[in-house]
């Protein structure tokens, strides 16, 4: 049925953990790459399912600046994924750049929350 497939979709997304990055980077950090190998071998160890990385930024910055900011974030947590071992066909990414912010608050915290690659669980192989 369709609430127990969008249930387990939502165990997955529990088990996935986003991506964070400092102020106007694509770098992933320490704390980045242990997040991600987490990500990776859950990905790689649990069929079902297929991952879109969505790319975003803070407010600050131009539209077009931030959705290629975006975009290399996504991206580079895709190159990351992939060389670990994930298929391709399990990954698609996307830049949302500065339009939707997880945090709406015009503060260095909530710019923070929205320096980020954020892993939404797709129905799907």
């Amino acid at each position: 049925t369709l609430s127990m497939s969008t249930d387990i979709l939502l165990i997955h997304q529990e088990h996935l953990e986003d991506i964070f990055f400092d102020y106007d980077s694509d770098v992933l950090s320490e704390d980045a790459l242990r997040i991600l190998m987490e990500d990776a071998s859950y990905i790689m160890e649990t069929d079902g399912f297929r991952v879109l990385l969505e790319g975003h930024c803070d407010e600050r910055g131009t539209i077009d600046y931030n959705l290629a900011l975006g975009e290399n974030r996504a991206l580079a947590v895709y190159n990351y994924l992939v060389n670990y071992g994930v298929d391709t066909d399990r990954l698609e990414y996307v830049s949302y750049g500065k339009e939707r912010p997880f945090d709406p608050a015009h503060t260095e915290q909530a710019w923070g929350h929205n320096r980020r690659a954020h892993f939404r669980v797709l129905p799907g192989n």
